[in-house]
């Protein structure tokens, strides 16, 4: 069964550095984009992975390697991410989102490289040099928020259906043998997309033991599965049922955000400088800014007349 769109649906994979995602990059990435009516594309770009504070090549985990079968010689000569970033976002503008276990680290990796080029960019700002080319970097990353994307993760319905892994789920859905190329990113990507249209074409009928139905409708995809409303992509800031930003860990796990600027505004000054994404930190940033911008309207509006009222009671009517 096709997919049903109304706008184009992006399936990426990532091969990385390491499964560290505040500290190593993508090495390659590959784009499976599917429009309405069809039409597919694709393209993957090789990526050397880069230090932007030390200037140099993250290494390859010798882990990582043995998975994925790239080693540090084989990138030297490939573009930096931030020399390719222009036309990922080109790729990315517009499109809703769609992956196997996305969620937990391709999105959040991709997001933190983004982010890196955020920083590097900004910092180039000063230099008159490279103002202007810093400014058009900036304002091509200011083109797409994947924070607001739909993000259908394939590995979450096909562990709704049957809990087991890519290769298997090739193996299940799509005619009982491997695909060849596992653990590179174009074949990874390309398999997940015929392993979602195979979905589509097995669960459109409920059986005896399973009732629910996958309707071919991408806002129903991306809500399938175990979720949190994680503010940035690390979890570490999650909302709570009123919208609320709730912090998630450590001595102030379940505190409010707010309530932690309000008594220790110091902490977000630690956030800033400790060993957490570049999400997570903008995150941060961008509610204590919020919360700057409410203190000083707050400040500076005129008193109500209960206030007034208020501080003529204590002073028993004297200010003097």
């Amino acid at each position: 069964m096709e997919l049903k769109l109304e706008r184009p649906l992006l399936f990426f994979d990532i091969e990385s550095t390491g499964l560290n995602i505040a500290s190593d990059g993508i090495v390659e990435l590959s784009f499976v984009k599917v429009f309405p009516g069809g039409e597919s594309r694709i393209k993957t770009w090789k990526i050397k992975p880069w230090d932007y504070e030390n200037h140099c090549q993250i290494p390859m985990n010798p882990q990582a390697s043995e998975v994925n079968g790239v080693k540090d010689e084989d990138l030297v000569n490939c573009p930096r991410f931030i020399e390719v970033l222009p036309e990922v976002m080109e790729w990315l503008k517009d499109s809703d989102l769609a992956g196997f276990n996305s969620l937990k680290f391709d999105l959040p990796l991709l997001s933190e490289e983004i982010e890196r080029a955020r920083a590097y960019s900004e910092q180039r700002l000063s230099k008159a040099e490279s103002k202007e080319k810093a400014q058009a970097m900036l304002d091509c990353i200011d083109q797409v928020d994947l924070h607001t994307c739909k993000m259908v993760d394939v590995q979450n319905i096909y562990h709704h259906f049957e809990p087991r892994n890519l290769r298997a789920a090739y193996r299940f859905y799509c005619g009982g043998k491997d695909f060849e190329n596992a653990h590179t990113a174009e074949a990874d990507t390309v398999a997940t997309y015929e392993v979602l249209k195979a979905q589509l074409d097995r669960y459109q009928e409920p059986t005896d033991f399973q009732q629910e139905v996958l309707k071919n409708d991408v806002d129903f995809l991306s809500k399938i599965g175990p979720r949190t409303r994680n503010l940035d992509f690390a979890g570490r800031l999650i909302l709570n049922d009123a919208g609320e930003a709730i912090i998630s860990f450590g001595k102030h796990k379940g505190k409010t955000a707010r309530e932690v600027w309000n008594t220790e505004p110091g902490y977000y000054a630690w956030i800033e400088g400790g060993d957490f994404t570049m999400d997570t930190k903008r995150q941060f940033a961008r509610l204590k800014a919020q919360f700057q911008k409410e203190r000083k309207e707050a400040l500076n509006r005129p008193a109500t007349s209960d206030e007034l009222q208020g501080l003529a009671d204590k002073f028993n009517g004297r200010l003097f």
